[in-house]
């Protein structure tokens, strides 16, 4: 335990369940870590445990994410540990990329070449597209081919092929704005036309890795020489694809720990399968399976109004905090006085507090931000939103890609356009880190502010744009501003002025606010409109789970009666999933012995509006 640190720096601040996690001498283990349960602490501290007691080398492991950010905020916790040597950790798609872009190398072969746009390769088939019939009102063609990329994505998470899609898609009642066999026909013409171009989209990238492993003992000796100690965070995430490249990586040795938590598993769209968790002994025989049941995040009357948002047979969480206050529910008449309602609830915070900082609006459809954001800036209040729009709509952003765009006076190839345009903004990125362009933040003015957060987004933008060049050999402006458009699509990037963010329920996993305001708790947004099966209603249970337990201190749930969708004034019911939430608020009222008239205003005006809810299907 001497090569980099000893048992108790290792342990510090662990209790006896992670300690467990940590420590255990099980090759093939499952760690189920609720909301605030110290998972990624756990998964870096057993990286490192395994390699300090010599059961595990640094270039050996390979720690697997399924987010680009995800992957640098391990790497970075992992050095700060002090292991002796960089372990390799990076996202499913990145690490079989990469190992692709080696194996051509090695063999003398060309490089690899992504797909940019699934619907650009769709556009070239079109003409050979006889069955673009629809049952719908005919499409516009870049509506059609939209669609039909989205459903060759949901296809490929889940090893479907072209001529089992229609089978398949029927199965899972699927709905895509044309007809299935419409989508089957240029789903296989997609296909086609990939091969003979001799090009990859990114879900092949996991099943040609696996097809190899399969294929080529060679390789297969190669890659699981190479990844001989596999790590998995939010294990509940991964799709069929994704299982079946860490099961050929793994090979008969099952050297495989894997964490998360079935109760947040919300990426169904994608392909990602909690029974893989939840059948976890069964398809790995010997495995040992051990929970860290403590939330280190809530109060414990937060995790016990959050677990009411799950089915009964769903495990509870203990808090590790004393009672905080407890969660409200409101209903609004419309929109409109919940948005201003949400509004003065957070300017008397700012008054208690001082700062908007640490507040969230969350929301189950990002359409429902933009009133909370307007009513918000009307009264001065900043807000923050996440995504490509926001991202790419900032002054520098904008400034820096408008010189990428620009910069072709037809004497350089788009490679070297590429490669100076970096060049240059991360020379003027490095020149501006001095004391006087980031100053200490006590003191600080607008203007320097204002330098401070562009530092900052202009940093995120090389970050992506030096990733980009370490994975494509002939980086181009083009490829750029696509592989900066999946990226931000995929998560968020950190703005650094204070503000109230506001996010969708799934853009908020992962993170934690002091105050949490979760908006338009209606039937049709929680559980949404198109929600009709057993899993899809089982998923949207989960996801709201998952905006409740994002809260620290105080949390504040509410919906409105009424809203307009264009020029319609709609009447809106609660969620059926308030019914439990409810009852847990009226024995946390009864419990803390709230003061009986507000309590007894609070449960009354909860009934009212609930009594004739019960959960559909």
């Amino acid at each position: 335990m001497d090569q980099f640190g000893n048992v108790e720096e290792l342990l510090a601040g662990c209790d006896a369940s992670q300690i467990a996690a940590i420590t255990s001498p099980a090759k093939t283990l499952l760690v189920i870590a609720g909301a605030g349960a110290g998972k990624t602490r756990v998964l870096t501290r057993r990286i490192a445990w395994r390699i300090a007691e010599g059961d595990a080398t640094p270039p050996f492991c390979l720690a697997l994410t399924f987010t680009r950010k995800a992957a640098s905020e391990l790497r970075a916790r992992l050095a700060a540990l002090g292991l002796p040597a960089p372990v390799n950790a990076g996202t499913f798609h990145a690490i079989a990329l990469a190992q692709l872009r080696q194996r051509a190398i090695d063999r003398g072969r060309p490089l690899p070449v992504l797909v940019e746009r699934k619907s650009q390769l769709l556009g070239a088939v079109l003409p050979q597209w006889s069955n673009r019939r629809s049952s719908k009102p005919p499409l516009e063609r870049r509506d059609l081919l939209a669609s039909v990329a989205s459903e060759i994505e949901w296809a490929k998470a889940r090893l479907v092929q072209p001529e089992n899609y229609l089978a398949e898609a029927t199965r899972a009642a699927r709905s895509p704005a044309i007809d299935l066999e419409a989508v089957a026909e240029g789903f296989a013409l997609y296909e086609k036309e990939r091969r003979r171009r001799r090009l990859y989209d990114f879900d092949d990238l996991l099943t040609t890795v696996t097809q190899l492993i399969d294929r080529d003992a060679d390789f297969a000796a190669t890659q699981r020489w190479k990844f001989q100690h596999l790590f998995v965070d939010e294990f509940q995430d991964a799709n069929a694809a994704q299982i079946q490249l860490l099961e050929a990586w793994s090979g008969s040795t099952r050297d495989l720990f894997c964490v998360g938590d079935a109760r947040q598993a919300i990426y169904g769209w994608n392909g990602a399968d909690p029974s893989a968790m939840e059948n976890f002994r069964m398809r790995y025989q010997g495995a040992e399976v051990l929970e860290l049941s403590t939330n280190y995040r809530s109060s414990s009357s937060l995790v016990r109004f959050a677990g009411a948002a799950l089915p009964v047979a769903a495990p509870t969480q203990k808090a590790a905090r004393e009672e905080g206050p407890v969660p409200t529910i409101h209903a609004y008449a419309n929109e409109s006085d919940e948005a201003i309602g949400v509004t003065e609830r957070i300017r008397e915070l700012c008054r208690r507090n001082g700062t908007f900082a640490n507040v969230a609006v969350l929301a189950r459809t990002n359409a429902q931000l933009p009133l909370i954001a307007r009513a918000l800036t009307t009264v001065g209040i900043p807000t923050r939103r996440s995504g490509s729009e926001e991202f790419l709509a900032l002054p520098v952003i904008r400034r820096s890609l408008d010189l990428l765009s620009g910069d072709r006076d037809g004497r350089r190839s788009a490679p070297q356009v590429f490669r100076a345009w970096l060049a240059d903004i991360s020379l003027g990125l490095d020149s501006s880190m001095s004391e006087d362009a980031i100053p200490p933040e006590p003191g600080e003015t607008a203007r320097t502010g204002t330098v401070r957060r562009e530092f900052a987004d202009l940093e995120a933008l090389v970050i992506m744009a030096r990733e980009y060049q370490e994975l494509e050999p002939l980086p181009t402006p083009e490829g750029f501003q696509t592989y900066l458009e999946q990226t931000l699509a995929e998560e968020a990037i950190p703005a650094t002025a204070e503000a109230v963010d506001l996010l969708s329920f799934h853009r908020a996993k992962g993170l934690e606010w002091s105050t949490v305001f979760v908006i338009g708790l209606e039937d049709g947004f929680v559980p949404i409109s198109h929600a009709k099966n057993r899993p899809m209603l089982a998923e949207e249970q989960r996801l709201l789970y998952v905006a409740l337990s994002r809260a620290r201190e105080e949390l504040h749930c509410s919906w409105a009666r009424q809203r307009t969708f264009g020029k319609r004034s709609i009447s809106r019911e609660p969620s059926p999933y308030l019914v439990a939430i409810q009852e847990a608020q009226r024995v946390l009222l009864e419990e803390q012995q709230v003061d009986p008239a507000l309590a007894r205003q609070a449960i009354a005006q909860s009934r009212s509006m609930l009594q004739t809810r019960s959960p559909r299907g």
